[in-house]
């Protein structure tokens, strides 16, 4: 059984890059394929050794994606629009998933924090009903 993956789907693979269902069919394909396990093991080769393309060194260290500062501004929808534009095409079209999970951390935060501030203004308004006088 032979599959046909390139080495941009191996690298991508090797820095947990692709798609949930190509990360799965690729890892499945390395339990019986012996040439994808030799093409696998030639690139963590070549990585080891320091021989890296441009496109390698640029996906490994995420050159492309936005600081988390700009992912919180995103969300505010706050960013200048040039910029809004090129981080929902990072997000949507390119699909990046360590950016969609930094955005999806931002948004429980921001939700965890609208939930905090309720409770904090209804303890505010409980320990000061008492001290409010009524005009008769």
């Amino acid at each position: 059984m032979t599959s046909d993956f390139s080495s941009s789907e191996i690298e991508a693979f090797l820095d947990e890059a692709l798609e949930a269902d190509k990360m799965t069919a690729i890892e499945a394909s390395l339990r019986d394929d012996k040439q994808l396990l030799g093409q696998v093991a030639e690139a963590i080769s070549r990585r080891d050794a320091g021989i890296h393309s441009l496109g390698e060194i640029w996906r490994r260290h995420r050159i492309s994606c936005p600081a988390r500062e700009d992912l919180g501004s995103y969300l505010l929808e706050v960013l200048p629009g040039p910029q809004h534009l090129y981080v929902h095409f990072h997000l949507v079209t390119v699909g990046c998933r360590l950016c969609q999970a930094n955005l999806d951390d931002l948004r429980q935060l921001q939700g965890g924090a609208e939930k905090d501030r309720q409770a904090r203004r209804k303890r505010y308004f409980e320990s000061s009903a008492g001290y409010l006088q009524r005009d008769n």
